[in-house]
Parts: structure tokens; sequence; C-alpha cells
């Protein structure tokens, strides 16, 4: 076998190895008794969309930040979600340390790429790693405005916990608007 196929099955694998987090839920809804929380994967997703949004808002760039909040959470294939509480009695590889490790088959360039966006995500202070952070959580703070509406009042402690770190002035901008508004409400402003 030679190194391009070696590379290009490796980077398959890091492909395929991703599709897991579409099946991994995030543990910490159930400590609020959530009883089917979302996914990693869907975490992710609406995490770089709110990222790109927050970027335009903030003057940063929307594509670096969608990127930075898609690859934020790939490590949790091999580490899981961990609560916070539960990170008070475990210890855990850096994101670095795991994403060498998904990479370490890939082609060379995906492997650098890669590890040079976790570790920017992890290290970084620039604006953009700032609103990628602001993105995670304003995404934690919205699906738990989301999961209060289902019924799971455990959520409100997640919303105010995750809220008092935001740091940006919109991702605090958006968060004033997400309080006073329903799941539903976006499709209002259509039916009028």
């Amino acid at each position: 076998m030679t190194d391009d196929d070696q590379h290009a099955k490796g980077s398959v694998s890091y492909l395929m190895e991703m599709g897991a987090l579409k099946r991994a839920k995030r543990s910490g809804w159930w400590i609020c008794g959530v009883k089917d929380p979302e996914t990693i994967a869907e975490h992710s997703f609406r995490t770089a969309i709110i990222g790109s949004v927050l970027a335009m808002m903030e003057g940063a760039d929307p594509a670096k930040v969608a990127l930075l909040c898609t690859f934020h959470d790939t490590q949790e294939t091999r580490v899981g979600d961990i609560p916070w509480i539960g990170r008070r009695y475990l210890e855990a590889k850096s994101n670095e340390v795991v994403t060498a490790d998904q990479v370490a088959n890939a082609h060379p360039a995906v492997a650098s790429g890669i590890q040079a966006i976790v570790h920017e995500y992890e290290n970084g202070d620039s604006l953009e790693v700032l609103v990628a952070h602001d993105a995670d959580r304003l995404e934690c703070m919205i699906q738990g405005l989301e999961y209060l509406e289902q019924g799971y009042r455990n959520a409100q402690e997640w919303v105010d916990s995750t809220r008092a770190k935001l740091k940006t002035p919109s991702a605090i901008e958006l968060a004033n608007a997400a309080q006073d508004m329903s799941s539903a409400d976006w499709q209002r402003v259509y039916l009028r």
C-alpha cells in the first residue's frame, strides 16, 4: 500500500469516526433530567451557525469562527462528553493530545490543519477564538431554554451559568433576546 493510500484510509477513518458524534448524546443534560438530550453533532452544528452570526456582529471572520466551532468537541468520540461535575473526578488527556491521536494516520495536511484548529480553539486569544467560545456557551444557553420549554426546570441553572460566562457584547445581546422568546417564535414573523 502506498503512502497516499494509507493517508487516504487514515483521513476517511477520521471522517467515519466523526460520524459517532451524530450518535453520542450530550451527557450534562441527563443531570438536568433530560431523557433524550441533543447529540454532540447537533450541538456542534448550531454552535457553528451561532458562531458565524456572532462573528458577523463582532467584526470577526465568520468562516474562521465556524471552523473553530465545528471542531471544538470532535475529541468527544474518544473521551465522551464529560459534564463539568465529572471533570472534578477525572483526568482526561488534553483535546490537542486526543486530536493528534485521531488524525495520526490522516493525510499530513489534514492532520496538521485539524491539529492547528483545535490548538487555536484551546489556546488562542484572538477575537475569533473569543467568539467561538461564546458561541459554544450561547448554544448551551439556548438549548437550555428549549429544555425549559419542554418542562425540564432543572435546565434553568445551566441557562444561568452559561449566560453568566458570555463575554462579547453580541453574545450578551442575543442572550437577552433569547430570554424573552419561545422556540416557535421564529416562525411567527412569517405568519403575520
